[in-house]
């Protein structure tokens, strides 16, 4: 059986899948390890494809990679081409609002209408409620009337905070950008309010299946891919500058925003 490689977590649009699928093509046949790229579009749920136990190379938020959600090995995260990642494998949630609403300030959205994407997002959740955290106060443990969760994915965050379902939202600042590249107007009726504290990026990962052999090979292949002739005009529509390789000590900063929020009581983004 051919393990598998899926970039679903930013494959914001078929063209940008489709390039990652030729950045994975480039990187396995470097590596010497055959993967067949599996399509795995939303809505469907990531928990099952990413407990599958062929994984080779399967973009993978560091959120659940940490919480043990499913059996896997870290091998490899991108570099954003973004000032905010500063040559690091990290990212950050940026909480958007439309851009005609009357906000200014954070603190100006509270008694309204909050989105979030699943409680095993890190950008689209844990993120967030650790950000709010500092806002609460004990006459003040809510900070908005309504908090409408399962969004599931940034796209149904930025539909909406667009159409009014809620008034501010997260956005996964990688994917924002993604789409700022290459579907500038889908984004252009929305702007950053604030933004979270960085953490370690999704990385691809791997099933215990794999060898770790192959998982070494594959995590040289990531780490010399900025190095190589055919990555700069990938790197430049993926807006990445390269990847580092990962290992689980890597994302236990996020646990760390969990345990800061569960130990407040405060359970969900509201």
């Amino acid at each position: 059986m051919t393990p598998i490689a899926n970039a679903r977590m930013y494959a914001a649009t078929p063209r940008i899948e489709a390039t990652w699928e030729t950045l994975l093509e480039h990187v396995a046949a470097d590596a010497g390890v055959p993967l067949a790229y599996l399509r795995y579009p939303a809505p469907q749920p990531l928990e099952p494809l990413w407990r599958r136990a062929d994984l080779g190379a399967v973009l993978m938020c560091g959120y659940p990679i940490a919480l043990g959600l499913a059996d896997i090995r870290p091998i490899a995260a991108p570099v954003p081409a973004a000032s905010w990642a500063g040559g690091a494998a990290i990212y950050r949630t940026e909480l958007v609002v439309r851009t005609d609403a009357p906000y200014e300030r954070l603190e100006d959205t509270f008694g309204g209408r909050i989105g979030w994407t699943a409680a095993h997002s890190h950008s689209g959740f844990n993120a967030v409620r650790h950000h709010l955290l500092r806002h609460r106060t004990a006459r003040r443990p809510h900070l908005y009337a309504q908090s409408v969760g399962d969004l599931v994915t940034p796209r149904r965050v930025l539909d909406a905070v667009l159409d009014g379902t809620i008034d501010i939202g997260p956005l996964d600042a990688y994917w924002h950008l993604l789409m700022r590249r290459h579907e500038p107007g889908l984004v252009s009726g929305i702007r950053v309010l604030d933004v979270t504290e960085t953490a370690p990026m999704p990385a691809f990962v791997a099933a215990p299946a794999l060898s770790s052999a192959d998982r070494t090979k594959l995590a040289g292949a990531f780490a010399d891919a900025a190095g190589r002739s055919w990555f700069p005009p990938i790197g430049e529509a993926l807006a990445i500058e390269g990847f580092r390789t990962v290992g689980p000590a890597d994302f236990q900063r996020t646990l760390a925003f969990d345990r800061a929020a569960v130990e407040a009581g405060y359970r969900v983004p509201a």
